[in-house]
């Protein structure tokens, strides 16, 4: 059977609307580089550059979680011995620590909270995210809100892009139809929601190009107004 390479359109009634956490509710870029920050100031070492921190981020995030799987606060310990090792900081792995500890600071975006709101009166909504249950219990101390459904790693034992989550919500919402899925993130989400034919909302923060080859989302916005405006929920 041929896997679908082209997005799901809106449903014509959504019922359902599910979110990526980090980087499409919660800013982490902002979170993991202060993380760096401050942890090298202990040491005298200084770092000035976002980019080299947060564009090694991305790539070994990805790398360790194509591996056998681990709790994300393990993923994140190796992520920072990598990191720290290229930019010359001599970090003791023992203190690798600091970045999963950090996991409690990283902040949501302004628009998080009042958007949430808006889409919550509209539709049962939930999160799906590539973390485990303790950090993702951490972070939601900064999203006061009450979802219907949660989805993570450490539940499915797998990382998207593998379809585990989106199979799991699938069960748990009953059906496909009528749900639509927002994130922030083409590779960890988008292309699996293609593949498993689930509407999905792209919310490209940072001004992405696509490709040639790759699938346009069903829809791509800027923000959550955006998307929650696309729903009818704002």
């Amino acid at each position: 059977m041929a896997e679908c390479l082209t997005a799901m359109p809106l449903p014509s009634k959504v019922t359902f609307v599910t979110f990526d956490v980090y980087g499409t509710l919660i800013d982490w870029e902002s979170g993991v580089f202060d993380a760096f920050k401050k942890e090298a100031a202990r040491d005298g070492f200084t770092i000035d550059d976002p980019e080299e921190v947060i564009s090694r981020f991305h790539e070994y995030e990805r790398e360790i979680e194509s591996g056998s799987y681990e709790l994300y606060a393990e993923v994140l310990r190796r992520v920072a011995v990598r990191i720290a090792k290229d930019i010359d900081w001599p970090l003791e792995p023992s203190r690798s620590g600091f970045l999963p500890d950090s996991v409690q600071r990283w902040k949501p975006f302004k628009e998080t909270a009042p958007q949430l709101t808006k889409f919550s009166k509209k539709f049962q909504t939930g999160l799906i995210s590539n973390i485990d249950d303790k950090l993702l219990g951490q972070t939601r101390r900064h999203i006061p809100h009450d979802f219907d459904l949660v989805v993570t790693a450490q539940q499915v034992r797998s990382y998207k892009p593998d379809p585990a989550h989106f199979t799991e919500a699938a069960r748990r919402i009953g059906s496909k139809k009528g749900w639509v899925h927002i994130a922030a993130s083409y590779y960890h989400d988008v292309e699996p929601c293609i593949k498993a034919k689930v509407p999905v909302i792209w919310v490209n923060r940072n001004r992405e190009q696509l490709e040639p080859g790759q699938k346009k989302p069903t829809a791509e916005v800027r923000t959550l107004l955006e998307a929650a405006k696309l729903l009818g929920a704002a």
